[in-house]
């Protein structure tokens, strides 16, 4: 606070030494002299003003209707823990499936996703191209897809994307389809 108030005194010392003075070499007048006064007027205050502004009106809440209208109408739940997946249209379970998630050192994401790309037939940059039918991207370069190896079903054993067995696949790419990309939601939880 001492310095402060040293700093203020400083300040206003030196303020009237300055007055006089121009920077380009000619006399200024003082403040007083001049007969400009600072004003702290309730009308300068950028604070007033914001107050006096009109503010926006408040935005229509969307009807039930709407909210109905915009929520997913197909979800795909896969539970790590149970190595599950169930398929949900328009609220119904339509399916219970065994999945294989990511093994050790390879997790599965979790969250929330709407899937941004499908392929009939995608193969495997990363992993030997490996063959991954009827793929559905929901985050980074994991999927949904198809495997020949449906013995694993049931316990994970994928480099972090949720296989399923062919027929599966195949179903949940063309419910997929079906109702849109935009209308589906893929949620991966523990």
């Amino acid at each position: 606070m001492f310095r402060v108030v040293a700093t203020l005194a400083a300040l206003t010392a030196a303020v009237p030494s300055l007055a006089g003075t121009d920077p380009a070499g000619g006399d200024v007048p003082p403040l007083a002299a001049s007969g400009l006064r600072p004003s702290l007027a309730p009308s300068d205050s950028p604070v007033r003003e914001a107050a006096l502004r009109p503010t926006a009106p408040a935005l229509p809440q969307p009807s039930l209707a709407d909210r109905l209208a915009m929520a997913p109408r197909l979800i795909v739940r896969v539970d790590v823990g149970d190595q599950t997946m169930r398929v949900f249209a328009e609220g119904r379970l339509l399916h219970e499936w065994a999945v294989s998630t990511g093994r050790v050192g390879h997790d599965t994401p979790r969250g929330s996703w709407q899937p941004y790309r499908m392929h009939t037939m995608w193969r495997s940059r990363k992993y030997d191209n490996a063959p991954m039918p009827h793929s559905i991207f929901f985050t980074g370069g994991y999927a949904i897809h198809g495997t020949p190896h449906v013995k694993r079903l049931g316990r994970p054993a994928s480099h972090g994307c949720v296989r399923l067995h062919p027929d599966h696949a195949r179903a949940l790419f063309a419910l997929t389809k079906t109702y849109g990309r935009a209308s589906m939601r893929v949620v991966v939880q523990d």
